[in-house]
Formats: C-alpha cells, structure tokens, sequence
C-alpha cells in the first residue's frame, strides 16, 4: 500500500486547506471520535504508516490511544519534533503553532513520543529550514543519531517552502561519525509544485525514503472561482475523474505515484467518506500521455508558495 496517512486534521479542526466544507470544533469529543473512527477505517482499507506531530493538536494522542487497541507489528508510526500547538482548538486564534528548533524542545518531545514504542519507526525534524540552522546544529545532530541509533529508528527531516530542493541537498550531506543521518524525506509535492523531482533520483539511489504530503495542495486542485488561471487543469482533472470513475483527489494522488513511483504518499483525509475516496488512487494507472500532460501544470515554487501563504486557517 503506498497510501500512509497523515494526522494533522484529525488532531486539530484548523488547518491550512480550502475546504470543501465547514468542520465544527464545537464538542472535542466528536471531534476526537470522529478520528478514531477514520483511522480505524483507513486500517481496514490497509494503510499501516501514520504519520502525526504534536503540532498536530490531538493527534498524536488520538494515535497513540488508537495504536494501544492493535497488536500489529506491520503498523508504522512516524512523528515529528519541533512545532508545538498553541491554539486551544480557537478558530481565531492569531498564531496556531509555534516552531522552535532547540535541544531542549526535541528532548521535551521525544518524551512523549517516544511512548509509540515499538511502534515508532520514523522520528522528523518538522519543517526543517536553513534559517534555524537545524541542519548545522552538531548538538541536536548528535542526539538524534543517539536516537536512531537506541531505538532502531530512521531520522527525518519534512520541508516546506519555495527552497526544498536546497534544504533536501544539505541534509543528505549531514553526518554523525562519519554515517549519514537523515533516512527518510517528507515533501510538499503535487501537480503545481513538481520540484523535488529534480532530487528524486539522487533519494532514490541513496536509498532514502521519500514521502509526500500535501498532495492535493491545500485544496487548490479542486475548481475554485478564486484561482481562475487554474481552470484547464481543472478541466483536465474533471475529464480523468470522469474517465476512471473517482474524485479529482485520487486522480492527484496516482500522478504522485506514477511520477514518484518509490513514495509514500500521505493522505490528509479527515472523514471516513474522504478516506475511501483517496484509497480509489490505488485501482488505476494513469497513462504517460496523461501524466504529461498533467505535469505541464507545473507552476513556479515561489509563485507556489506565495499563493499557499494567503491559505487561511479554517
């Protein structure tokens, strides 16, 4: 199954997205079931790698309690440190989450997290960038190849923003006596930002596990009066949906892995209805005049992520 799935709309009713539709935040408790009632759901269908944070708001609770309820060692759990929630679940909330790249941040959260034993296999970096020098921080460096090293797990970085490509070549330069550190690289990639193929091939050959998030590009793949310079994509997208009988997220998700074919692609879904509808990219293959064509939409990374920067929480 090359379907994970990623938690941060299930731990937290604000995200950075266009929805389709309103989420309430009224009763936490639903709130809470309802992604229990997901994750139980995207098991059945056969997905074993979860990816969380506890940026995440619930999340990595909310999984925790769920994985408690398995006893199956094929399940993967990855999560992050770096982030930390500070919205209280407040839809007007001027500032969501906090980032801060420091030792005593990543030993604070690997204290909780750890609690995923043995069920933990990845442990990320989230969001690292080359302003928190992260990357050259022999100190936070050291500790988790101590981590990787204790407990059998593979160090990861996640990226965001318009320099991916740049951030993804300094980590795979970092070591730790004289041994690489960094195994597994979470992306932003999709149809409008295609960068990291430019990379692709040198993780592959590296043996690095590559995995995608934000497939679907915040809900700007699905047609939206706002972005009308996006409508003969979204003529294209609704012509394939139409032809392989799914939504226009599954048909998003298979370009992912046609042209990423290594990957581990998360799906973001928040709704049981959601999650059967991104498994549908697993029935189909789009065909290489269809890939083309789609990568044709590719949009500058700066534009890219100039436009993600006015994506509202809601």
């Amino acid at each position: 199954m090359f379907l994970g799935l990623g938690t941060a709309a299930l731990g937290r009713p604000q995200y950075i997205n266009i929805r389709q539709e309103n989420v309430s935040n009224q009763n936490l408790e639903d709130f809470k079931q309802n992604g229990f009632r997901v994750l139980e759901e995207a098991y059945k269908i056969g997905i074993r790698y979860f990816d969380t944070a506890p940026g995440y708001g619930l999340a990595e609770n909310l999984l925790l309690e769920w994985v408690k309820t398995k006893n199956d060692p094929t399940i993967h759990i990855a999560t992050k440190w770096g982030y930390t929630y500070v919205a209280n679940f407040d839809a007007n909330a001027k500032i969501h989450e906090v980032k801060e790249h420091s030792l005593t941040k990543l030993n604070e959260q690997w204290e909780v997290s750890k609690s995923f034993l043995p069920y933990i296999k990845v442990y990320q970096i989230h969001s690292a960038t080359l302003e928190t020098m992260v990357l050259e921080n022999s100190v936070i460096l050291e500790r988790l190849a101590f981590l990787k090293e204790t407990y059998n797990l593979k160090i990861g970085i996640t990226t965001t923003g318009a320099n991916q490509v740049e951030v993804i070549k300094k980590a795979l330069g970092v070591s730790v006596n004289g041994n690489q550190l960094f195994d597994t690289y979470q992306v932003t990639y999709n149809i409008l930002d295609q960068s990291i193929r430019e990379v692709s091939e040198v993780l592959d050959n590296q043996k690095k596990q590559l995995v995608i998030k934000e497939a679907m590009a915040n809900g700007r793949l699905f047609e939206n009066s706002t972005y009308k310079y996006y409508d003969k994509l979204y003529k294209v997208l609704e012509m394939l949906a139409k032809k392989y009988e799914v939504g226009i997220d599954a048909i998003a998700l298979n370009f992912c892995k046609c042209t990423l074919p290594n990957a581990k692609i998360l799906s973001g879904a928040a709704s049981i209805a959601h999650i059967k509808q991104n498994a549908q990219a697993t029935t189909f293959r789009l065909t290489t005049d269809e890939i083309l064509l789609l990568s044709t939409f590719e949009v500058d990374p700066t534009l890219y992520w100039q436009e993600r920067k006015q994506l509202a929480w809601n």
